[in-house]
């Protein structure tokens, strides 16, 4: 299998997760906010359109390769803040394995930032 095709297929594997999410968050707009709202956190319901919108449409401009680097960085700095936020509890351990996927994540996301999209991306049909 090529490198790009490799890429390609990791960019789609990564975005996955961000996609759903997001979408989900849209769905339940509502429920999403209420959840925020009893974290603490601030303005939920602009809080929970941020983070869905950031969500799906970050990981879609991932999988298409559109503004990959700009995209990976947001979305790998949001894995790390929302993984403090949701899941620093290391006394439970399915937090624990939460947070450390949140961290693996950003990890991925940042070789991507610096490596970039690959061939079969929008941003390098733009070159």
């Amino acid at each position: 299998m090529s490198q790009s095709a490799l890429v390609l297929i990791g960019r789609i594997l990564i975005a996955v997760i961000f996609i759903v999410s997001g979408f989900g968050k849209i769905t339940n707009i509502g429920g999403t906010a209420g959840y925020f709202g009893s974290m603490g956190l601030p303005m939920p319901m602009i809080t929970a359109w941020v983070v869905a919108l950031l969500e799906l449409v970050g990981g879609l401009a991932i999988v298409a390769g559109f503004q990959t680097r700009i995209a990976a960085i947001l979305l790998a700095l949001f894995s790390v803040f929302s993984g403090v936020i949701a899941h620093f509890d290391f006394a439970d351990q399915m937090q624990s394995i939460m947070f450390m996927k949140n961290l693996s994540m950003a990890g991925g996301l940042l070789v991507l930032a610096a490596f970039g999209p690959g061939a079969l991306s929008v941003d390098r049909a733009k070159v």
